[in-house]
């Protein structure tokens, strides 16, 4: 599987409980667009309407500018492929208190001829605390796989 795009902050704003794969209904220049690494999905967000998914929020620009249809809009909604069983899974969960779903990455399923697919997170805000916390963590763990190496330079 490679990696087109990724929502980084997702995972230092919110605390990812699980994870979906959903396909993304595209037009062909849209596909693309994404494969040659073209696609934003930061801010974007999955809303669920009249029993299907939506992705909102996505801006995919257009692979060839003076070849897109003229009515081509980059951040229009996008409709995820999931099946009824996932849709209602995510439905009940998001009626809890706090949670929402988020994109967290974009990918392509079978290598370069692949599928292009969509990682979803059902998240819970952080609070300030909560993200130093994290923060710190993610300082510990990277001074374990370093050997220590920057404890040492800071304190001869």
């Amino acid at each position: 599987m490679s990696e087109l795009a990724a929502n980084r902050r997702a995972y230092h704003d919110y605390a990812v409980l699980e994870k979906f794969e959903a396909g993304i209904e595209l037009h062909g220049h849209e596909v693309k667009a994404i494969k040659s690494g073209r696609v934003n999905i930061a801010g974007a967000h999955v809303a669920l309407r009249g029993g299907e998914a939506w992705l909102i929020g996505a801006d995919v620009p257009p692979y060839q500018p003076k070849n897109t249809p003229a009515s081509y809009k980059p951040q229009r909604d996008r409709r995820l492929l999931l099946n009824r069983k996932e849709i209602n899974l995510l439905l009940g969960r998001i009626k809890e208190k706090g949670l929402t779903a988020i994109p967290l990455r974009i990918y392509t399923a079978r290598g370069k001829l692949g599928i292009v697919k969509l990682e979803i997170g059902l998240v819970r805000p952080r609070n300030k605390a909560d993200k130093r916390e994290f923060l710190k963590k993610q300082e510990f763990q990277k001074e374990i796989r370093n050997g220590g190496a920057s404890f040492d330079r800071e304190h001869p």
